[in-house]
């Protein structure tokens, strides 16, 4: 997941694991089972959302996209190959960072990515409009002050650059709070209400261009995730434990509920920089 890991819960260890066992048999065999195509995801997002993804943010060779909280940079690393953008990549979870830039050394992609550590709370060390387009999938849930971050990346991109965020926590029904609990075990989370991140991103100076529900990737990622998962109940427990094992499958079971519910739902937002 493209996540600012430094507030992954202590319990689960979620971001360590993903990034830190990047290469486990079975962790692999679970997103490949999962998403269709492993490119090391650990978010709501498949292969053919990216590239719908990338026609959005109008992706090209010349463009420069940051990705924000860029994980195991895999799907960054993607969009470079399927676009022939360059990607600058920022997190702080040391296991991400090194296994993306593995990956693009395997890939042979070093000379168009690049993966920084940056806390991305605060200020990025990158001259007002370096980049040309701006994504962040299902991460802005885990950063304390949205309007301060929408405002750096405004401050980040061209004029007319672009900018695609998926929130996926927001809150479209009766929720209770066992549930949030649930939804919220891989770390720090934040629920916002409908309305809200329209009304954000107007306050940072950009412009919302388009808003989409897609809900639909968390109800079938996560029901296909727990069911891969539990074939391979052994080989996870043995690395995670029985305990971290069995609360993933809570997680994931509570987030398909929710979602194919209708009360917690997933919407991408697509604009740019005036």
């Amino acid at each position: 997941m493209t996540t600012q890991t430094s507030i992954a819960s202590p319990r689960t260890e979620f971001y360590e694991r993903a990034f830190g066992g990047f290469h486990d048999q079975a962790l692999a065999e679970v997103r490949k089972e999962t998403y269709g195509e492993d490119l090391g995801q650990n978010d709501w997002s498949t292969v053919d959302e990216m590239r719908q993804f990338s026609q959005w943010l109008e992706l090209s060779p010349q463009s420069h996209l940051l990705d924000v909280c860029s994980g195991s940079g895999g799907p960054a690393l993607f969009l470079a190959r399927n676009s022939g953008c360059r990607v600058t990549g920022v997190d702080i979870h040391p296991d991400g960072l090194q296994t993306a830039r593995q990956l693009a050394q395997e890939l042979g992609l070093q000379d168009r990515s690049q993966f920084v550590d940056c806390d991305v709370r605060q200020r990025m060390p990158f001259p007002d409009g370096t980049f040309d387009a701006l994504w962040c999938v299902d991460s802005v849930i885990h950063i304390p002050d949205r309007l301060a971050l929408l405002r750096e990346w405004c401050r980040l991109l061209k004029p007319g650059g672009r900018f695609l965020y998926t929130d996926p926590t927001l809150v479209t029904g009766i929720v209770s709070k066992e549930e949030i609990m649930l939804r919220g075990t891989p770390g720090y989370f934040l629920y916002a209400p409908i309305g809200l991140n329209e009304r954000l991103i107007a306050q940072a100076g950009l412009r919302l261009d388009m808003q989409a529900d897609v809900t639909h990737s968390i109800t079938e990622l996560s029901e296909r995730w727990h069911a891969a998962r539990e074939k391979r109940s052994e080989a996870l427990t043995a690395v995670e434990g029985d305990d971290a094992f069995e609360r993933m499958q809570r997680f994931l079971t509570a987030t398909h509920r929710v979602s194919v519910e209708g009360r917690l739902s997933r919407w991408v937002f697509v604009g740019a920089r005036p």
